[in-house]
């Protein structure tokens, strides 16, 4: 399973490849921002989507939006990792159409439990 792990930041960005590492998943490609994870999806074959939502270019929301907008890409599980927390921007999300929502910070295990939680959803 190939994840993409989208993020304008480097460092949370490692910590995301790191954790998905531990929970052995070791085929990840990284993107900085929605358009750099929009050229990236044309090339790459990839299975699931870690996004941050503040990111310069093209937010998170944006890049849900248009992926679910898209035939190609529309069923791809996409798991929101983000510092906003408020009820609103969570429902903001889940109308876009994400799978699953983690507030930053979080532990590999909650990260283990999301992937978990959207992988039955989609095997269903």
């Amino acid at each position: 399973m190939k994840f993409m792990v989208v993020d304008d930041s480097p460092t949370m960005r490692k910590i995301v490849v790191n954790a998905l590492k531990r929970l052995g998943y070791n085929d990840i490609v990284e993107a900085e921002d929605g358009k750099d994870a929009l050229a990236k999806l044309h090339i790459e074959q990839v299975d699931f989507i870690i996004t941050d939502w503040n990111m310069p270019n093209m937010n998170g929301l944006e890049f849900t939006k248009t992926i679910r907008a898209s035939q190609e890409f529309k069923d791809l599980p996409i798991l929101m990792v983000t510092t906003r927390g408020m009820k609103e921007d969570v429902l903001d999300a889940l109308q876009a159409r994400v799978n699953n929502y983690v507030v930053k910070p979080f532990t590999p295990q909650v990260l283990k439990q999301k992937i978990e939680q959207i992988l039955q959803t989609v095997a269903n």
